[in-house]
């Protein structure tokens, strides 16, 4: 399967931010693209950092910034509900 160019997933991710606001997402499609959305960004940034690691002879800072962003990967992709969410930036806002 091709991969979406940058504006249809941006298309798609307005998309499901709009359902995800409207509660019309009943079979949690636009809520899986939002949080796979979310999770690739976070691996995307851990593969930069490793290539980075790898390539420039594993020092200690490329060491600590990997460790750093592997957690934020692991965080990402543990079971949490909607409300532990950071706002995104999707225009919801949360109500404390």
């Amino acid at each position: 399967m091709a991969k979406p160019s940058e504006s249809e997933l941006q298309q798609a991710i307005m998309a499901a931010v709009r359902m995800r606001e409207s509660d019309k997402d009943p079979d949690f499609m636009a809520k899986s693209l939002l949080n796979l959305n979310y999770r690739v960004k976070k691996l995307e940034r851990l593969m930069v950092a490793t290539r980075r690691y790898l390539h420039a002879g594993q020092s200690a800072s490329d060491h600590k910034k990997l460790m750093v962003l592997i957690q934020e990967a692991e965080k990402a992709s543990a079971v949490i509900e909607e409300d532990d969410l950071p706002i995104l930036g999707l225009g919801r806002e949360r109500e404390d």
